[in-house]
């Protein structure tokens, strides 16, 4: 099965809003065995749609289209949709009846006729149901194909497409098993991942493919078996064979990997830290806050994590964290020095266990021919013992600072 991607919208086109969404619905359809064929960016006009549609739908089993369905006159899929499959526009009481319970649960006041107009559907249509917003998923089907219909706002398409697009999709590919599964590696490259797994990748099966997916930090891979399966026991083996490829990579790869599932490196950390009962905190000066943002975007962390210090200025790492004048005058800001105190310093105050500190140059601006833009200094432990690593990164200000924090959450996982 093959698919084809149409985002719509005039503000991807123009680089106002980042499509975000095709590379996520990429994800999800390669995870589970469906081709992508294409993909479409097309601005909110009708002939766009009606000739994008109409070439997909001769290339691809499925289209998936986002954008243009919300209450503005720029919105005109909808109507497009009824056109193009000869059907026309109803009023749907589903759609209606959930309008009106979202507009009363938010408190908003909606005019009578945009919940009438808003709810209007294709006749043909089947309206997959979209807890999140207003406009319901539309699901055509002609000549063997499929065409979907859904909403541009992420949460609302992605909602959809785990409800209800991706397992209807799975039920029509006629008894082929897709099974994967995901090993993530932390501060390590594509080509040293590549170099180590070489002659394991070109062992592999026929039936079996890896896939690479670099991220900033680390390198998530992919073990995809595809099958026709008749039987448990012919899932069982092929179960068996997934696991024991996955053990292979992650002998191969050794202490980069952090995790034989597909979670970040920070939910990795906190689950180490709840089993070892530890308590951990954060003194960051370049990475503004960066590194306990990380931290916290894990559900529960507060288990765990008891706070940090934005020691952006010298006096703050001083009056507050208890770096000495002595040790700033002398070595500056960015050494190890200062962020070996900034971790006791940390430990001190809040009573952790455990604590991470940085401070360095993230840029673009402000470096020296001693210390360039990229120097930075990070550290972990505790009051008694610190563990420091110097970093030489380029100039990239955000680059910097999302590196220097991954990399400072792999020296903790490593001092475990």
């Amino acid at each position: 099965m093959n698919a084809t991607l149409i985002n719509i919208g005039d503000e991807l086109l123009i680089g106002q809003v980042v499509n975000t969404n095709a590379a996520w619905m990429g994800e999800q359809l390669t995870a589970r065995g469906i081709s992508l064929q294409q993909v479409q960016v097309i601005s909110d006009e009708a002939e766009a749609i009606r000739r994008t549609l109409r070439r997909a739908m001769d290339e691809s089993d499925v289209v998936l289209l986002t954008g243009g369905l919300g209450p503005t006159k720029d919105d005109i899929t909808k109507k497009v949709l009824a056109d193009f499959f000869g059907t026309e526009l109803v009023f749907s009481q589903q759609v209606y009846e959930h309008y009106t319970r979202l507009s009363e649960r938010f408190g908003r006041e909606v005019k009578e006729e945009m919940r009438r107009a808003q709810s209007m559907m294709p006749a043909s249509a089947d309206l997959l149901h979209n807890a999140m917003g207003v406009a319901p998923g539309m699901w055509f089907e002609q000549g063997g194909r499929v065409v979907v219909s859904m909403p541009g706002v992420p949460v609302e398409m992605k909602y959809i497409m785990e409800k209800e697009v991706l397992p209807r999709l799975q039920a029509r590919m006629k008894g082929e098993l897709i099974l994967y599964r995901v090993l993530c590696t932390a501060v390590t490259g594509e080509p040293d991942v590549a170099a180590r797994l070489e002659d394991f990748e070109n062992r592999l099966s026929p039936n079996m493919s890896l896939a690479y997916l670099p991220r900033l930090g680390g390198v998530r891979l992919r073990l995809t078996a595809r099958a026709s399966v008749r039987s448990e026991k012919e899932r069982e083996e092929l179960e068996r064979q997934l696991d024991e490829g996955l053990r292979e990579m992650a002998r191969l790869l050794g202490d980069v990997v952090y995790a034989l599932e597909d979670i970040t490196l920070q939910e990795a950390i906190g689950r180490l830290l709840r089993e070892k009962g530890l308590k951990i905190a954060t003194a960051e000066s370049c990475t503004g806050g960066y590194l306990a943002h990380l931290i916290t975007s894990v559900p529960g962390s507060s288990d765990y994590y008891l706070g940090g210090v934005v020691s952006y200025a010298n006096s703050v790492k001083q009056q507050v964290l208890g770096v000495s004048e002595e040790t700033l005058r002398k070595h500056g800001a960015v050494s190890e020095p200062v962020v070996r105190q900034m971790v006791q310093g940390a430990c001190r105050l809040t009573g952790a266990d455990w604590a991470l500190a940085t401070s360095g140059i993230a840029g673009p601006g402000g470096g020296t021919a001693e210390k360039p833009v990229g120097t930075i200094w990070v550290a972990v432990g505790n009051e008694k013992e610190q563990h420091t690593h110097l970093l030489h990164l380029g100039k990239n200000r955000m680059s910097n600072i999302q590196y220097t924090a991954m990399y400072a959450l792999d020296m903790l996982r490593r001092g475990f």
